[in-house]
């Protein structure tokens, strides 16, 4: 009787081998899309990217909403009477006290949130009676800083974190 070494590879050692090779190949390729989508949405990468905003082209007045974020922020290029009035006002007969001062880094430039502090509207510019921003939905009105005023909101439109990068460019995050 003969018999075969243990040393000698086998037809059915070369088919288990080749056979693992391939599941865990197929394993592999199979975790890759279920690691993948674990990875957070692109356009969520996206939002929290600074945005750059060029100032050149908004007229004195004009109030312009840019988006950061998934949320609406005003820009307003303000007037030399609405500077004066938002720093003629009594800070302490306001709801939520804060000077036009510590709320704007260039006088005649106002960055503030475009969403109401009460329930999440956005407000209308140059309405209301302290010509700033006024929330139709349940009457919030906000002066030229975006301070509240009259209404229900709890307190003012808040600022976001923002630079200059030059006299007509700012940088918002």
């Amino acid at each position: 009787m003969t018999t075969k070494s243990e040393a000698e590879p086998t037809r059915r050692d070369f088919l288990l081998v080749a056979t693992t090779a391939v599941g865990a190949i197929g394993a592999a390729a199979a975790l890759v899309p279920l690691i993948a989508q674990m990875n957070p949405d692109a356009s969520t990468v996206a939002a929290g990217v600074p945005i750059e905003v060029d100032l050149a082209p908004i007229a004195v007045g004009q109030i312009i909403k840019v988006f950061w974020r998934g949320n609406p922020y005003f820009i307003s290029h303000r007037t030399q009477k609405e500077i004066d009035e938002a720093r003629s006002v009594n800070v302490e007969s306001l709801p939520d006290p804060q000077s036009d001062q510590d709320r704007v880094q260039k006088p005649q430039w106002l960055v503030c949130s475009g969403v109401c502090t009460h329930l999440g509207c956005i407000p209308l510019a140059h309405e209301g009676n302290y010509g700033g921003f006024f929330c139709p939905c349940h009457g919030s009105q906000y002066d030229t800083s975006g301070r509240i005023r009259q209404g229900p909101a709890p307190a003012n439109l808040p600022v976001p974190p923002y630079k200059f990068l030059s006299d007509t460019k700012i940088q918002i995050g």
